[in-house]
């Protein structure tokens, strides 16, 4: 990175290298701060001073790499070419911005009025080199950069790059709209996955693709075998039906030959039955995926409570790692 930094290294007279003192700036201290350990397991583990040398040197490396180049100074032509970038740009697109004008959050809307950041972390060399752009998408969001480029030509990315997954959120938002998601509960705009009650105890996990959302998405079905077993077979036997001229949604509904239960009439409530072991909805984020087979029964559990609870009976026997028992409620 071209900077340089002094350091002095006290041998003990026995000349061992694992008990040696650095010395250094504060400066230079504060930068390998979260690295002492490294370096303490350097200096006992290299053999001689050169070798410990370039370790250091590419712990140093890395430590500048992941400390803020605040203390850098950026020369007047960095905030001037900022400055003007966001004055054509418009301050109305401008979210925030820190007191340094190295983090810069911008705002978009896209052509279905749904509201996006992008967040762009600049280092001084810029725009030799791109800023770190950070956005909520379910994609990779590569930008191409020339040293010419500035942060309008970021912007226009950014706002194409939202054109190219108006399908995929229209899918999702339609989803999240008509239907009861039980996972994730408060999805981000990059979420390819939505956990959908179908009933008691009964949902559909799909894993949405998002550059091609109009395809058949993979499902996995969650509820006891009685009733996800007829799902199952009428996936496999409509699949021919897909058509990728409707929505995702209405696909789904065509396919599996139900209606999803409304939000207008129904409470989320009604579907998110506590597990029947700890008594709670979520454990560790998890909620009650495993159901009781049994039709009179169909009480729900959380994998990791049901798991513990069949490896504390005697009764239960495991193969490989699947585990066989009789269910805590209706002993079947």
């Amino acid at each position: 990175k071209g900077r340089d930094f002094h350091i002095r290294i006290l041998l003990p007279t026995d000349f061992q290298l694992k008990n040696a003192r650095i010395e250094c700036s504060w400066h230079l201290k504060k930068i390998l701060h979260g690295y002492r350990h490294i370096l303490k397991q350097r200096l006992h583990s290299c053999p001689d001073l050169v070798s410990f040398m370039v370790e250091l040197k590419t712990i140093l490396e890395i430590a500048l790499k992941n400390t803020q180049d605040l203390h850098i100074p950026r020369p007047p032509e960095y905030y001037s070419g900022l400055v003007r970038d966001l004055e054509i740009l418009g301050w109305n697109t401008v979210a925030y911005v820190d007191t340094g004008l190295a983090t810069i959050k911008l705002k978009a809307e896209d052509s279905c009025g749904r509201q996006h950041l992008i967040t762009l972390k600049l280092n001084a060399k810029y725009p030799t080199e791109p800023p770190d752009c950070l956005v909520d998408f379910p994609v990779q969001f590569a930008i191409s950069w020339m040293p010419q480029n500035s942060l309008i030509d970021i912007y226009n990315q950014f706002l194409a790059a939202l054109e190219s997954l108006k399908e995929f959120w229209d899918a999702m938002d339609e989803i999240d709209g008509k239907t009861w998601v039980l996972e994730p509960e408060n999805p981000t705009r990059g979420a390819t996955t939505r956990r959908i009650a179908i009933g008691n105890n009964v949902s559909v996990n799909i894993e949405v693709d998002p550059r091609h959302p109009n395809t058949l998405p993979e499902c996995y079905f969650l509820g006891a075998d009685h009733v996800v077993n007829p799902l199952r077979i009428k996936l496999n036997n409509n699949m021919h039906l897909w058509d990728p001229e409707i929505s995702l949604l209405q696909n789904l509904k065509d396919l599996l030959e139900i209606d999803f239960p409304s939000r207008a009439v129904l409470e989320k409530s009604d579907f998110t039955k506590d597990c029947g072991i700890c008594y709670a909805y979520r454990l560790d984020g998890a909620t009650p995926d495993q159901v009781c087979d049994d039709p009179r029964c169909g009480q729900p559990f959380h994998q990791a409570c049901l798991y513990e609870w069949l490896q504390g009976l005697p009764s239960s026997r495991q193969s490989f790692n699947v585990i066989f028992g009789e269910c805590p409620y209706c002993n079947k």
